[in-house]
């Protein structure tokens, strides 16, 4: 797969089509920020810790630059599966209001990719080996509507 040639599941402004993650998502964006540096840091960042990072440097900057540590997993995430950088650069699709949108749409990628994003990374891998996938990639259940 070549960097960046497959698109977004979901739009950055589909909030609306899926109310739980867009309220998780805009009223306690630590949360999210949180459980998306477990599953993108295959278990080496726990959701507590990303959660309290993302916490700390948005409370330390008064709230002016905790967009920068979310952006840097919206970075990595197009990295690890060839996503196009849209509709703009990563840091300009986090700065300022749309950062609420941007992690709600990183968060309906990485559930849509198969990842129950409340269990964090290691019951992920487990769920997997349990359904046969012992290779331990990530393959989508038939339905999942978890937040």
């Amino acid at each position: 797969m070549e960097p960046g040639t497959t698109p977004w599941s979901t739009g950055l402004f589909d909030c609306a089509e899926d109310h739980g993650v867009c309220l998780l998502g805009w009223c306690c964006p630590c949360i999210v920020v949180g459980r998306m540096a477990e599953i993108l840091d295959k278990g080496e960042t726990s959701t507590g810790a990303g959660a309290a990072l993302y916490m700390a440097i948005g409370v330390l900057s008064g709230w002016q630059c905790q967009w920068i540590y979310s952006c840097v997993y919206r970075t990595k995430m197009r990295a690890q599966y060839g996503l196009q950088e849209t509709p703009c650069p990563d840091c300009c699709v986090h700065f300022c209001w749309l950062e609420s949108c941007a992690i709600c749409q990183e968060y309906r990628e990485l559930r849509n990719r198969g990842f129950v994003m409340d269990i964090g990374w290691h019951a992920n891998v487990e769920l997997q080996r349990q359904q046969g996938h012992s290779d331990g990639s990530i393959v989508p259940p038939a339905t999942q509507h978890m937040i």
